[in-house]
């Protein structure tokens, strides 16, 4: 049952809250401990808050996933774990996301709204807005801007226009190549994986994949050459990180395409391993150039 119970908050998508630390790497301000203690907390403040949601997307989509071929075996829909147990675990893990909050030293309050106000969109979101075709994309790209704009107040870093940017348009990116693996889904079996699939088909799909993936790139170019970046950084050579960005881009769309295994983007940053080395590479190359 323990293990039951791991699976249903879903630690390994706990990578996505990473973004909390965006801020404090594009503002360089990466080795201050002060920060990083900032970060951390709100880190798991952020992972407690988004294992609440799965809980409940789990509860609401029981009687889908037990149709589902693969989400079937989800500890709610299999009947390992019971309604009453996850609304609890629920519960449990939005608790800990506020008491989590509770250990910053500044800027509690701030934070705190952030997330509660993460969950209810999410609640939002799984309850109804989910249905709805383009809406639903958009609200999850949202939510990884509010996991930066948490970051920021954390470690008190202004966040500017351009890493908001970034962050809407590439987890955009990121979730229409996810709903292009439900819509080969509804082809191959029939059976729509969402209640919203029906309004997307592959045309629309690859077109979209392709406006935000290039509006990705463009804004993360003109990011590295903006005159306030460079003053920032004292470095004219961040747009040399691009390349690593048009590679990432590319791969992502790769697997989308080629290989049509774009269904979990958590999944291919976990173990595709060319896509690590370029985010790697791209980390690397972005920490010798603002910080050495």
């Amino acid at each position: 049952m323990t293990t039951d119970l791991f699976h249903l908050i879903r630690p390994k998508q706990w990578v996505k809250n990473f973004f909390v630390f965006l801020p404090m790497f594009f503002g360089g301000h990466l080795l201050n401990t002060a920060d990083l203690a900032a970060g951390l907390i709100t880190f798991f403040a952020f992972c407690f808050a988004a294992s609440s949601i799965y809980c409940f997307n789990d509860l609401i989509d029981v009687d889908d996933d037990r149709r589902h071929p693969e989400k079937c075996h989800r500890p709610v829909a299999s009947g390992a774990i019971s309604v009453r147990q996850a609304y609890g675990l629920m519960g449990l893990m939005i608790v800990l996301s506020l008491l989590a909050t509770l250990l910053l030293s500044r800027n509690r309050l701030p934070v705190m709204g952030v997330i509660m106000f993460y969950w209810l969109l999410n609640l939002a979101y799984c309850a109804e807005l989910k249905k709805h075709a383009i809406i639903d994309v958009c609200v999850v790209a949202f939510g990884f801007v509010l996991r930066i704009l948490a970051g920021g107040v954390a470690t008190e870093t202004v966040l500017s226009q351009w890493i908001v940017l970034m962050t809407f348009l590439l987890t955009l990116f990121l979730s229409f190549a996810k709903r292009r693996d439900d819509v080969l889904r509804l082809q191959e079996t029939g059976e729509a994986p969402r209640r919203n699939t029906s309004r997307y088909n592959l045309t629309f799909i690859n077109q979209a994949i392709t406006i935000t993936a290039s509006v990705t790139l463009v804004c993360y170019i003109m990011y590295t050459v903006s005159p306030e970046v460079k003053a920032n950084f004292h470095t004219d050579y961040l747009y040399l990180t691009s390349v690593f960005v048009l590679l990432g881009l590319l791969r992502y769309i790769q697997l989308a395409v080629v290989d049509k295994k774009s269904g979990d983007p958590t999944k291919v940053l976990l173990r595709d391993r060319f896509t690590q080395l370029i985010v790697l590479a791209w980390g690397l190359s972005f920490l010798v150039i603002i910080y050495l």
